[in-house]
Formats: structure tokens, C-alpha cells, sequence
């Protein structure tokens, strides 16, 4: 499930509650977060779609925690 960027959810990120953070390509706010589950990466697919978007690209990088950064839009 793909969490949209919110004080709340900046501070579950935090706490490590969450798994990804979504940003976007020359945008240092996290759009969002969500668990990393195939099931996201099928919303954000829809998501980016419906936005009219032609490619779908997600630039994955995994951090010391275990946790991971996914850039949405980088080829």
C-alpha cells in the first residue's frame, strides 16, 4: 500500500516502520512511502498510467538498515 507524504508517515519512515521512501527525480520531499511488496510496485505503475506517464522506471537503492530509497522516473 503506498502511503502518501505526511508528517505521520515521515515519522513511522522514522522509526522504521516503513520500508521505501518514494522520491522523485530532482525533488528532495518524499512523495510517499510504502512496504516494497510487488503489489506497490503494480499500484505505482497504475498510478503513473493514469498520469499519462510513457515509461515507468524505479531506481532502487538499498541503505545500511536494510531499508531502501526508490526514485521514481530515473532511467
Amino acid at each position: 500500500m503506498i502511503h502518501a507524504y505526511s508528517n505521520e508517515t515521515q515519522t513511522r519512515w522514522d522509526r522504521g516502520e516503513l520500508q521505501v521512501q518514494l522520491l522523485q527525480v530532482n525533488n528532495p520531499r518524499p512523495i510517499g512511502y510504502c512496504d516494497g511488496t510487488d503489489k506497490d510496485v503494480a499500484e505505482l505503475r497504475q498510478i503513473a498510467e493514469s498520469e499519462g506517464a510513457e515509461e515507468f522506471h524505479v531506481a532502487k537503492k538499498e541503505l545500511k538498515s536494510g531499508r531502501e530509497i526508490w526514485t521514481l522516473g530515473a532511467p
